[in-house]
């Protein structure tokens, strides 16, 4: 069976763009559940799997009054998370992660000698299609329906002189350690390939903790060029490791979701049960 397949994602994604409709009403249980085809209850249990929280609570966390406390608390830690590396326990993003980048040399390469496994699996928050090296995770995308054809293709053309081996094995893997975190105490390597702006942009958003979001000038400054706004917005554009480096955690100056390359709803749904993840957390530390 493919792992493209209607998934709680589906479901989720159906939902978030509902409410984001009717947020000024705040519409009920009843309401999202009908809009999605599905009881109460069941949309209750869909959630309750899917993120570990409750609907109701859910959507209090995708509320840009939310979203923009989440960015005033980040002002004040963000010194302290680009010097800390990656925190503690959180459901998302809970790994220790380590990275290497490709040398200028390699990248002119085009990844001649490499052997890339490569496959699809499927996610809490859909499809995904992964590549790994013998040094790490070098790709790493959301994948829709109908869409492994054009996903594949892209990612041969990213590396069009290395070798592919189809493992959808290592795939799941990997998709499930990016939701479930390194609790065993290994490592998951990375392997960055960009310019040495994208990789420093891309390892200070390593350094912010799950629960923590950030601006564009934020990052910005917190990598010592605060007039780069722009130059930062393009290295998270370019970035092909989703969810693995968190780009989802940087948000528009007045709090605004802003844009995702792999959707908006992803991006609500990841920051979602990140702040609520965090929060359960603190209140049973």
């Amino acid at each position: 069976m493919s792992a493209i397949a209607d998934t709680p994602y589906d479901t989720v994604a159906a939902a978030i763009r509902f409410v984001r409709a009717q947020a000024r009403r705040q519409p009920s249980l009843g309401e999202v559940a009908a809009h999605v085809g599905l009881s109460p209850a069941h949309l209750q249990r869909t959630f309750s799997a899917w993120a570990g929280i409750s609907p109701k609570r859910f959507l209090q966390f995708l509320t840009k009054e939310h979203a923009r406390a989440l960015l005033r608390q980040s002002r004040d830690v963000l010194a302290a998370s680009l010097e800390s590396g990656l925190s503690g326990p959180g459901r998302l993003h809970d790994l220790m992660v380590a990275c290497e980048a490709l040398t200028p040399g390699e990248i002119g390469a085009l990844g001649e000698g490499l052997t890339l496994r490569f496959g699809f699996a499927a996610t809490p928050l859909g499809a995904v299609i992964v590549a790994v090296s013998t040094r790490g995770v070098c790709h790493l995308q959301f994948v829709e329906a109908g869409g492994e054809g054009a996903a594949e293709a892209v990612l041969r053309d990213e590396w069009p002189k290395a070798a592919f081996w189809r493992d959808d094995a290592a795939a799941a893997e990997v998709a499930v350690r990016m939701f479930a975190g390194a609790a065993d105490g290994r490592p998951l390597s990375l392997l960055l390939r960009g310019t040495n702006f994208q990789i420093k942009v891309w390892e200070a958003l390593l350094r912010i903790p799950p629960g923590c979001v950030l601006s564009y000038g934020d990052l910005a400054a917190g990598i010592g060029q605060p007039r780069a706004q722009r130059a930062v917005g393009s290295a998270l554009a370019r970035n092909c490791l989703a969810v693995l480096v968190p780009c989802h955690r940087v948000l528009r100056e007045g709090g605004e979701i802003g844009d995702y390359r792999w959707g908006s709803e992803r991006k609500y749904a990841l920051l979602a049960c990140e702040a609520a993840n965090a929060a359960g957390e603190a209140l049973s530390a």
